[in-house]
């Protein structure tokens, strides 16, 4: 096997943009997320924290739904030939076991793990590996909500013939619906199917579901994996302190945990020539996650053109896995 591995960068991750990204983050006093997952040092971090707070590692229903949908989608699938997109892959788990139902049902797989860093894909790429030989394996790094011409990537990298299914897992509560549904439903071609989860607020009361779920992030290793970017810029742990809380966000009335760093005392960062005070009483938002329910999903996806074919729901209430299509 060759040492060597091509991983396709697009324009939206390259240096210049990624600075861009990084300046524009501390003008606006919030955090794209990207930057949580751009050194090795914090993928293995996150990968770390998931490992203890994912439902999927520690809810064996939970891990039970992924593998009726994978069953479900195999079978659903009638084309040879099909090739997994793994839009915001993370270690690659989830879509190494889909890619081996489809293989187990007589289909040639290919897959295209594809995330914001590097250490990422090549994570989710060794992970498929058992499943996947390496001549169709395609890494992609890119940034989804500033990539607008992922259509024509995709058309130009991939097997125009084979069908295509897109994975979205987990990654949904860490983008605004605004921006994030019409980027998924502009991807899609019409005979293309999209499976994605998302963490939902369990119970009939919304409010009090998300109230539940907040210990999921408001730990010790989600603070270690946060705080690393403001580490790695210069701030010292002694300049503030990391809060937890939860927000309704109008005009839907979806409620989100955000992360936010409250400095404590007066504190700069400069990136080369750009200089950025905090005083003390400054916020800076390090990260969000929107809790929804199956009802709003639904609803959600509908407003962008995208019908859910089926579902699976964890008897926690705590996750979903929704198959979708284009209307």
């Amino acid at each position: 096997m060759t040492s060597v591995v091509q991983v396709g960068i697009h324009a939206s991750q390259f240096p210049a943009r990624v600075r861009q990204d990084l300046l524009e983050s501390l003008r606006s006093l919030g955090v794209n997320h990207k930057f949580h997952y751009d050194s090795v040092k914090q993928t293995q971090k996150w990968l770390a924290l998931h490992q203890i707070y994912s439902p999927t590692r520690n809810d064996a229903d939970c891990l039970a739904i992924y593998s009726r949908s994978f069953t479900a989608v195999a079978a659903r699938i009638q084309a040879p030939r099909v090739v997994v997109i793994g839009l915001g892959c993370g270690g690659g788990q989830k879509d190494s076991r889909l890619l081996g139902e489809l293989a187990a049902g007589g289909r040639t797989a290919a897959y295209a793990p594809c995330d914001v860093a590097v250490a990422m894909v090549l994570v989710a790429r060794e992970a498929a590996l058992a499943v996947v030989p390496p001549e169709r394996c395609y890494p992609f790094v890119f940034d989804l909500a500033a990539a607008a011409d992922l259509p024509a990537v995709f058309a130009e990298s991939l097997d125009p013939l084979a069908a295509r299914l897109f994975t979205f897992f987990g990654m949904i509560p860490n983008f605004e619906p605004q921006i994030i549904l019409p980027r998924l439903a502009a991807l899609m071609r019409p005979a293309d199917f999209l499976l994605f989860s998302a963490n939902l607020a369990p119970g009939p009361d919304y409010a009090a579901g998300v109230r539940q779920i907040l210990p999921q992030y408001d730990n010790a290793p989600t603070r270690e994996w946060l705080i690393a970017f403001l580490l790695d810029l210069g701030v010292e742990r002694a300049d503030g302190e990391l809060r937890f809380a939860i927000e309704a966000v109008p005009p839907g009335g979806l409620q989100r945990v955000v992360g936010n760093f409250h400095f404590t005392q007066a504190c700069r960062i400069e990136i080369e020539r750009e200089v950025f005070d905090f005083s003390a009483g400054s916020v800076l938002r390090l990260f969000f996650s929107y809790r929804y329910t199956p009802d709003r999903i639904v609803s959600a996806l509908s407003e962008h053109g995208l019908q859910v074919l089926d579902q699976w729901l964890a008897q926690s209430g705590e996750e979903g896995v929704f198959l979708c299509r284009r209307n």
